[in-house]
């Protein structure tokens, strides 16, 4: 295994500040005195060799296995510290041309999601734009006869969106800790949301999706917000969102936290927290971070964002996950979100009173920062769209 060291520069910028409700459950870490020490953290490579990879992710199943989603439409297994000779899912014919091109897009593979009895029925979630562009949800199961393999078909459309441009289709997805599936959806494109969709509850696009799929293709669970509103699309669970790239629940408390791609000046970090109901509006397009953008006043009902950046420091945020995980004892309760473009790691969390902190964590990684990864003990990973697999590990 090949170890990597980088030169880490701590560097505080200012964030705005939120007060929250902490979350008083034993042993957990909600709220800390201090920030995290990047002195406590190196950068261990675990994998290389892979194609745009966009996602890493665990099946939650007991078998400690790692899964690569590559933009180009397979995913693969790392076991045991080697990666497997054959995909786990090969779906690079059927998913846009353009994913397996050699030029820059936002379409293809770009989210996988394991249903959380995925040890008992086998079933997992892709989402990925097809051939028109068009993002399809579809569920697979796993083959009967090997662990490693999906057996194609399985497949199962569980919903589709058409796209309007080629841009902004989010994909992520993930289960919440109330066994609903989470699904992203972009604005659907182009630039400043010509459409109008973040605001709009008549669209999917510009929202995150809640859909109960335990059963049937997938039901609307009866206490999302906007069931039996007139205008609004049921599954819609929140709003105002321009391309969310990746969002995660914190394991230990359920909070959601929402990494926001911006349009020419902002980059975002959205909450929720895990008492919320749902229904929260983000802003988008009359605010971009926490800044007006359309010229509209700010909506009653928006909830701004607990971090932000501006385009001096980063172009496009990934968002990653809240540490749980052992190895790094000191990073407890501290969530990390970087930067496509420069490679930047942030710190995010909340002091004594409650009030939000961040400073810049690792800085000059030389990673372009794809998407972050937790594994099945909460240990964190970035994803490099160049081709790697990172781990936070203790500094030797």
């Amino acid at each position: 295994m090949k170890r990597m060291f980088w030169t880490f520069l701590a560097v505080a910028v200012t964030i705005t500040v939120i007060s929250s409700s902490a979350f008083a459950q034993d042993d957990v870490i909600t709220a800390r005195s201090a920030p995290p020490d990047p002195a406590a953290v190196q950068l261990t490579e675990v994998a290389n060799g892979f194609v745009r990879p966009l996602l890493l992710t665990h099946a939650g199943d007991g078998s400690n296995r790692l899964f690569v989603v590559e933009q180009g439409g397979r995913v693969w297994i790392i076991q045991d510290g080697e990666r497997l000779e054959t995909p786990f899912i090969d779906l690079s014919s059927i998913v846009s041309p353009a994913a397996n091109g050699t030029g820059y897009t936002e379409r293809g593979l770009l989210g996988l999601a394991f249903h959380p009895n995925f040890e008992e029925n086998g079933w997992f979630f892709v989402n990925f734009t097809n051939e028109q562009g068009t993002t399809h949800v579809e569920r697979f199961t796993v083959s009967e006869s090997d662990p490693n393999r999906a057996d194609l078909g399985s497949s199962e459309l569980i919903l589709w969106q058409e796209q309007p441009y080629p841009n902004h289709n989010g994909g992520h997805m993930a289960f919440g800790q109330d066994g609903y599936l989470y699904i992203a959806f972009g604005d659907g494109g182009s630039a400043g949301d010509p459409l109008g969709a973040g605001q709009d509850l008549s669209t999917w696009l510009g929202k995150i999706l809640r859909i109960d799929v335990s059963d049937a293709v997938y039901a609307v669970p009866q206490d999302n917000p906007f069931v039996g509103r007139n205008g609004a699309l049921p599954e819609i669970w929140a709003y105002g969102l321009r391309n969310p790239w990746r969002f995660s629940f914190d394991r230990a408390t359920g909070d959601l936290y929402i990494g926001d791609v911006g349009q020419n000046q902002w980059e975002e970090i959205n909450f929720q927290s895990s008492e919320s109901d749902g229904g929260e509006n983000y802003g988008w397009n009359i605010y971009e971070g926490m800044h007006p953008y359309s010229g509209g006043a700010a909506p009653m009902n928006m909830v701004y964002p607990v971090a932000e950046y501006d385009h001096s420091q980063g172009i496009s945020v990934s968002a990653g996950y809240v540490y749980r995980g052992q190895n790094v004892p000191s990073l407890a309760g501290v969530f990390f979100f970087g930067d496509f473009g420069t490679g930047r790691i942030w710190s995010l969390w909340r002091d004594e009173s409650l009030n939000w902190r961040s400073q810049v964590f690792m800085n000059n990684t030389g990673i372009t920062i794809s998407s972050f990864g937790e594994d099945e003990a909460g240990e964190l990973y970035v994803v490099d769209y160049a081709g790697r697999i990172l781990r936070f590990d203790p500094a030797q």
